[in-house]
């Protein structure tokens, strides 16, 4: 059995951008655990700070630029995990035991498949990762997330859902969907 959702990401209130029309994102989850997302980001492209190609590898602060995010945690409970995706073809996994508390290097990760295809009006980023908490069926909470670095360095920060106050993609309110 396999879930499928398509979602529109929306910028935070405090970080308007007016180089992205919009991101959606495309969830899979496989009953095998494997989580497919397909991030697609929509504007002018050429004023957006992208990094260049570099091999796949794990790679720290890729939310200090642009890089597209999932955070997943299995109902019930507290802990979750963050996943970054960098148009680069880099990648990161941390797992959390609460809120921003306990974080450590996820080692039990698997490299995630990560494919980019760069347009003029477009940037897609398509990611495949299998993760030991998805399978068998568990139930999860899922937050989605971007991070949109214009060519004047400014930092635009856009989910499903945005908590009151800054940008805050660990909050609970923003594992908006149910999986």
């Amino acid at each position: 059995m396999s879930l499928a959702h398509d979602l529109a990401l929306t910028p935070h209130p405090a970080t308007p951008c007016d180089v992205v029309r919009a991101i959606e994102v495309q969830v899979r989850r496989g009953a095998d655990g494997t989580l497919s997302l397909q991030y697609t980001l929509e504007g002018d492209v050429s004023r957006l700070r992208l990094p260049p190609p570099r091999p796949a590898r794990r790679a720290d602060r890729l939310w200090q630029h642009t890089c597209f995010e999932a955070f997943i945690a299995k109902v019930p409970g507290s802990a979750y995990i963050e996943l970054n995706f960098s148009p680069s073809g880099e990648w990161a996994g941390y797992a959390f035991d609460a809120y921003r508390s306990g974080m450590a290097v996820a080692e039990d990760i698997e490299a995630p498949k990560i494919g980019v295809t760069r347009g003029d009006g477009s940037l897609s980023v398509q990611v495949s990762v299998s993760l030991a908490c998805l399978r068998g069926g568990a139930a999860a909470r899922i937050a989605l997330a971007a991070v949109v670095e214009s060519s004047s360095g400014s930092l635009s920060y856009w989910a499903i859902e945005h908590p009151t106050g800054k940008p805050d993609f660990h909050h609970a309110r923003g594992f908006a969907l149910q999986v």
